[in-house]
């Protein structure tokens, strides 16, 4: 009899299509939000699972699910899965790094680009029929060229971030707790620096941080008013890195001068004070948003379940400890 697995949101025919090669599948097509009590009734009797960012995989839910022996997020991030309490009660836990990098330093770029040159507010006054000729100082926006690239948070994405920079001829700085080898800095043209350097000097800031205790509001009203009034905040990473509050009073009082969101705190809802402003851009969370981004990272979750329940070392096995 073949073991039991959920996937938890919908996912591409051709995952489920190889999952159940493997296994009997409880999918969820119909992408119903199972939330708490949704997954301890679904995860009964299951052996392992695909899940997502969204799914709040807490001690209480993996306590429900004692036969459980797998959870495969199809996100790199994964601070929606309490990692202590899947070590405790043996569950393998599994992201998917590195497959989604170059699609989420796109959007980081693509956000960073419309906020310095306004481009959704420029967009909604064409839209709206405001355009009545050319004028010479009409939606004046910011050079990235030559201007300074800095990022916080330097491992796989800000590293592509950062090789991006290139053909902008842009100073790139970064910080993070450990430097990066002097080979890698070279790679990336990129000088670490203290987060206050960062902060004061980058003219363009991209956040690249992993959410966490640590994290949470790593940058708020004091770290902004550090920041150049001429500067762009870009957040590809995580809601709740960013004081959405007082990100929206730094844009409002003018003390900075746009950002770019692709996450919130609290989302889906986000912060109504954002929808009122002209200086910011947003997506609503989709970094790795490529078709051929998300069928890998779906598959890289599929091949982390199908190892973890055939005997195997995952192999992007975030609890090594469990596997011995």
């Amino acid at each position: 009899m073949k073991p039991r697995v959920l996937v938890s949101r919908a996912v591409f025919p051709e995952v489920i299509a190889r999952l159940a090669g493997h296994f009997e599948v409880d999918d969820n097509q119909a992408d119903v939000i199972l939330g708490v009590d949704g997954l301890k009734a679904r995860l009964a009797g299951k052996a392992g699972a695909l899940t997502a960012a969204t799914d709040p995989l807490t001690a209480d839910v993996i306590a429900a699910a004692p036969s459980l022996k797998a959870l495969c997020n199809f996100a790199v991030g994964y601070n929606n899965i309490d990692l202590a309490a899947c070590t405790r009660a043996g569950v393998m836990a599994t992201n998917t790094p590195g497959v989604l990098d170059d699609t989420t330093a796109d959007l980081a770029w693509a956000l960073l680009m419309a906020s310095a040159r306004r481009l959704p507010a420029a967009e909604r006054w064409l839209r709206n029929g405001e355009w009545k000729g050319w004028e010479f100082v009409q939606w004046l926006g910011t050079d990235v060229h030559h201007a300074t690239l800095g990022i916080l948070g330097m491992g796989r994405i800000g590293q592509t971030v950062a090789r991006r920079a290139w053909g902008f001829d842009m100073k790139v700085l970064y910080h993070k707790r450990t430097p990066l080898p002097a080979e890698q800095e070279a790679a990336c043209r990129a000088s670490w620096v203290d987060k206050e350097t960062l902060l004061r000097e980058s003219d363009f800031l991209v956040l690249l941080l992993p959410y966490s205790p640590a994290t949470h509001h790593i940058i708020g009203a004091a770290e902004l008013a550090l920041m150049k009034p001429t500067a762009h905040l870009i957040n590809v990473a995580r809601g709740g890195i960013v004081d959405d509050e007082a990100l929206i009073a730094a844009l409002r009082g003018g003390r900075l001068a746009g950002a770019g969101m692709d996450v919130f705190e609290g989302e889906p809802k986000l912060n109504p004070g954002f929808l009122g402003l002209d200086n910011v851009a947003l997506t609503p969370h989709i970094g790795s948003s490529s078709r051929s981004t998300r069928m890998a990272m779906a598959m890289t979750a599929a091949d982390n379940l199908i190892a973890a329940l055939g005997g195997q070392r995952p192999p992007n096995l975030l609890n090594p400890e469990v596997f011995k």
